[in-house]
């Protein structure tokens, strides 16, 4: 998306969560000039079910099409649409495919 960035993640197994997302703060930070880049507020969630997992996943791939940003969610050139669809690797790299 243009203006945030949803992450469906699940938690590392050596580190905190919180680690993992400040490491991908700060690389994202040193290489664009924009400051502030991130925002302060962000929106969690607990994933428990699998039945919850598919509905935020529909959630994260259908958002582009809901801002009119394409026709379809496999036009969305960063998301991971295709990989689910083809489990072929894009732009968005999923572990375990």
């Amino acid at each position: 998306m243009p203006d945030h960035v949803h992450l469906l993640v699940s938690e590392p197994v050596s580190q905190p969560l919180s680690k993992a997302i400040q490491s991908l703060k700060v690389s994202v930070s040193k290489q664009l000039p924009q400051r502030p880049f991130w925002q302060e507020r962000y929106y969690d969630f607990n994933v428990i079910t699998h039945r919850k997992f598919v509905e935020k996943l529909k959630y994260i791939h259908r958002n582009p099409v809901a801002e009119g940003l394409v026709e379809v969610p496999e036009e969305w050139p960063h998301s991971s649409y295709r990989t689910w669809l083809t489990e072929e690797q894009g732009t968005v790299y999923i572990s375990g495919f």
